[in-house]
């Protein structure tokens, strides 16, 4: 009996490793193929395009096809209706690992993201993200947080929603943790409405700590209710990270 358990945790552990090895080779070709695109577009467009809306949009195709080519999770984002491609938010989501990035672009809306400064530097993705003019932050430097609120405050006045994961790094084990202020001191400073999403499922599909990946996994996101700026006005930052993260917690235990 013994025996045959370890064979088959070993034919597992193999199977993983030959998926993670396929996601990885998957994601850098595509992103390989597509980036000279990107950079085609950027150079025409960038002239009457300010805001990089259509550089976005293939953006958010290029995960699209990432994940449409990937057999091994299967993706739902719903609540897309709620959305107003008109107005401006601050979009914040919990973070479980590196799939919610690819998943968040399924939203199909204009944003900037806010991210690590880390994940411009990685070939191809984080070339087309410094093309999309996305914010780089780096975590722990006051400096890096407060250009990063500047340049965010300027990206909003431009007609730019922007998103972010208030916990500031992906959670261990897919339980939420703790949000951080500056999405929603943003929110407050602005006057903009704030959309919260949920996501479930991700952290079993790329755990946090290495690169193997799990297959056969159902990965959620699923837009809330946006939060209009009247309802949150007279509270300060702190209140307001506790309420959004209570809705989104909320919506995490009851899936």
């Amino acid at each position: 009996m013994t025996t045959t358990v370890k064979s088959e945790q070993s034919s597992g552990n193999l199977i993983r490793i030959i998926a993670s090895v396929y996601f990885w080779i998957e994601l850098f070709g595509i992103s390989a193929i597509l980036f000279p695109l990107s950079a085609l577009i950027f150079l025409f467009t960038a002239a009457f395009d300010k805001r990089l809306f259509i550089l976005h949009k293939y953006t958010c195709l290029w995960s699209y096809i990432v994940l449409k080519i990937n057999p091994m999770w299967r993706i739902k984002v719903t609540g897309r209706e709620k959305i107003d491609s008109n107005e401006t938010y601050i979009i914040v989501s919990n973070h479980q690992s590196g799939a919610d990035i690819f998943v968040l672009f399924l939203l199909w809306t204009h944003f900037k993201w806010i991210a690590k400064k880390s994940l411009f530097a990685f070939p191809f993705i984080g070339w087309n993200m410094w093309l999309n003019r996305y914010i780089a932050l780096e975590r722990g430097k006051t400096a890096s947080m407060r250009k990063m609120m500047t340049e965010a405050a300027k990206a909003i006045k431009e007609g730019n929603s922007v998103i972010l994961f208030p916990e500031g790094t992906r959670s261990k084990d897919g339980n939420i943790q703790a949000f951080r202020t500056g999405a929603f001191h943003l929110a407050l400073e602005n006057k903009v409405p704030i959309l919260p999403i949920a996501i479930i499922g991700a952290s079993k599909a790329i755990p946090k700590g290495g690169f193997l990946i799990n297959k056969n996994f159902n990965i959620h996101a699923k837009v809330l209710d946006p939060i209009p700026y009247s309802i949150f006005s007279s509270m300060d930052s702190k209140e307001l990270a506790a309420m959004v993260q209570e809705k989104v917690s909320v919506e995490l235990k009851s899936c």
